[in-house]
Parts: C-alpha cells; structure tokens; sequence
C-alpha cells in the first residue's frame, strides 16, 4: 500500500458532488412543468440556467479541493 491511496480515498468524497450535478441536470420528469413561473419565466427554463450556474460552483469546489490536498 503507497502513501498515495489514503489521499486518493480522501479526494473520492468530492466526487460525489460532481455525480450530484449529474443526476440534478438528467432528472428531467423533475424540472418538466410550467409553474412556478420567475420573471414570466416557466420553470423548466430557470432551473436549467440554475443548474449551469450550480454546476460550474460545484465543478470548481471539487476542482479546487482535489488540487489543493495534492
């Protein structure tokens, strides 16, 4: 067993938020409705432009945690 493989399971939990946001973009049956509207904007078209702006948060905390305890 190397001293890498405890860092390696260390970064794996970060992981998960990237299956996270994986799962929140494909859940479709989820996010496919009208209401509630925002700004005249059903919700099918706000949570898309939601999860783009949650998913690059998610993506570069994951980023920036794996990097960091290299």
């Amino acid at each position: 067993m190397s001293d890498l493989e405890p860092r390696r399971r260390g970064k794996a939990g970060w992981y998960i938020l990237l299956v996270l946001q994986w799962v929140l973009a494909l859940c479709v049956p989820f996010y496919n409705t009208s209401k509630p509207l925002l700004a005249g904007m059903p919700f099918f078209y706000w949570y898309q432009l939601a999860i783009v702006l949650v998913c690059a948060v998610l993506t570069a905390v994951v980023y920036l945690a794996t990097e960091r305890s290299s």
